[in-house]
């Protein structure tokens, strides 16, 4: 069974995928209610859960802080094979080539608006 988070971020990759962007892990966890942990690791981990459990998201929409991610690793075929570009970051690594781009930002949710 899915946790809560899992929950969350999947329906968070649902819009990511109707919007055609990709969103940073800390995003994503703060606009799902948690902290994506040290170095990601709480992304990681619901990110495998949705894997597990809704395999038709697109996972690979969630992309680290840093915008890094190893060369020839399955995300970054995912995304090439998405027509989204890649850059070279050093021998084991590529990064987004234009981040700015592709990357989502969600308008605050009205109860943040309101409370200022």
């Amino acid at each position: 069974m899915a946790s809560t988070r899992a929950d969350q971020v999947a329906e968070l990759l649902w819009e990511l995928k109707r919007a055609a962007k990709l969103a940073k892990y800390s995003t994503i966890a703060r606009r799902a209610g948690f902290s994506a942990g040290a170095n990601g690791k709480a992304m990681e981990t619901c990110l495998r859960t949705v894997r597990r459990d809704w395999p038709h998201l697109q996972w690979w929409r969630a992309v680290s802080d840093s915008g890094l991610m190893a060369k020839g690793s399955e995300q970054a075929q995912k995304l090439e094979e998405a027509g989204i570009a890649l850059k070279s970051a050093n021998d084991k690594a590529v990064a987004l080539a234009t981040p700015d781009e592709l990357l989502m930002i969600w308008e605050p949710a009205a109860e943040a608006v309101a409370a200022k």
